[in-house]
């Protein structure tokens, strides 16, 4: 798996995403690629914009901590048209340009940051997470969805 924080592969991140149209098609899915970059971006707002977004309640946080984190930070990638959690489901369109901008800063944010920056971080989600759980996180989701729009 890539490293998001280092800084050849959160150029090969963007490099993809750069070659992505406001054209392009899903191999899988139903999301537009407009949608399919906001819905990228959700994982980073919530490190970086968290006022954005409802953090789960303690029952929610249990569930999340020990059912979901295992799949989500673990290094097995994600199925084809898997469940996607309520908070990253994107049903309107967005501007593609803007979208595209924002996670392009995301990943350069969190790749000058650095993994020192994310070890031991607390997720909205998760708890505290190593830096090698934020980077399967994020370079997973990305792999996932970019592999998904064909790039």
């Amino acid at each position: 798996m890539e490293n998001v924080f280092d800084a050849k592969d959160a150029q090969h991140y963007i490099d993809r995403i750069n070659s992505l149209t406001p054209e392009a098609q899903g191999l899988w899915g139903k999301m537009t690629v407009d949608q399919m970059l906001a819905h990228c971006n959700v994982s980073y707002e919530m490190v970086y914009e968290p006022e954005k977004h409802k953090k789960p309640g303690a029952v929610a946080k249990f569930i999340l901590k020990n059912f979901v984190k295992p799949k989500v930070v673990g290094e097995k990638a994600y199925m084809q048209n898997g469940p996607t959690a309520p908070q990253f489901i994107i049903s309107d369109r967005k501007n593609f340009n803007k979208e595209k901008k924002r996670l392009i800063g995301f990943i350069q944010k969190t790749q000058q940051l650095g993994a020192s920056a994310f070890d031991g971080k607390e997720s909205f989600s998760f708890g505290k997470l190593k830096a090698g759980e934020w980077n399967n996180m994020f370079a997973k989701h990305l792999n996932h969805h970019l592999a998904q729009f064909g790039v």
